[in-house]
């Protein structure tokens, strides 16, 4: 709330206000405003066609655990995650809800920095745990590509590797002459 009003009482002044303080500024520091370039000649806009929407860097990253995919895009917003349309914070129970989000709790810097982006992620196949993991894994290659900060990968990578790298185990196929995979039937001799 308090955003807000700050953030009203700066548009409801002008422009002109808003020039004419930075005019002084630069005067007291002795700046010389810089000549405005010619802009390129456009087209003249065609009445009712809506301007193209601004581009927002995204970033893009994947994470696998079991048979469970998750990605995950982070973009600049207001600090929401967003977990196959779900909010992070409704994930019940919260030792997967704290599992998912690990690569944001255990670092206040990156917790600051997250309150800057949105992160959405999709995840599909595999069980709880699987999506869990891997949920886990996108959202810290995705925070590490984003920073592009080698010391948290490095972090990341003491703390646990398997945050940054992705699980290659998978499960052994059944055999035949038995339960599952290595389990034989018992056998009796009387």
């Amino acid at each position: 709330m308090i955003f807000m009003a700050e953030h009203q009482a700066v548009q409801k002044k002008g422009t002109a206000d808003l020039e004419k303080e930075l005019s002084e500024f630069n005067e007291s520091q002795g700046i010389q405003p810089k000549k405005p370039k010619s802009a390129p000649k456009r087209a003249p806009a065609i009445p009712g066609q809506k301007k193209p929407p601004k581009k927002k860097k995204v970033v893009v990253a994947r994470g696998k655990r079991k048979r469970a995919v998750a990605r995950a895009s982070m973009y600049s917003g207001r600090g929401l995650i967003t977990i196959n349309g779900v909010s992070a914070l409704l994930i019940k129970p919260k030792e997967i809800r704290d599992l998912i989000l690990e690569p944001i709790i255990i670092s206040k810097k990156v917790s600051d920095l997250m309150k800057n982006y949105d992160v959405k992620i999709n995840v599909y196949g595999g069980g709880i745990m699987g999506q869990a993991q891997a949920a886990r894994t996108a959202l810290a290659n995705a925070i590490v590509d984003t920073t592009q900060n080698d010391g948290l990968r490095r972090a990341y990578m003491i703390y646990d590797r398997s945050i940054l790298i992705e699980d290659h185990r998978r499960v052994e196929p059944k055999k035949f002459g038995g339960p599952k995979a290595r389990a034989r039937n018992q056998t009796s001799y009387r």
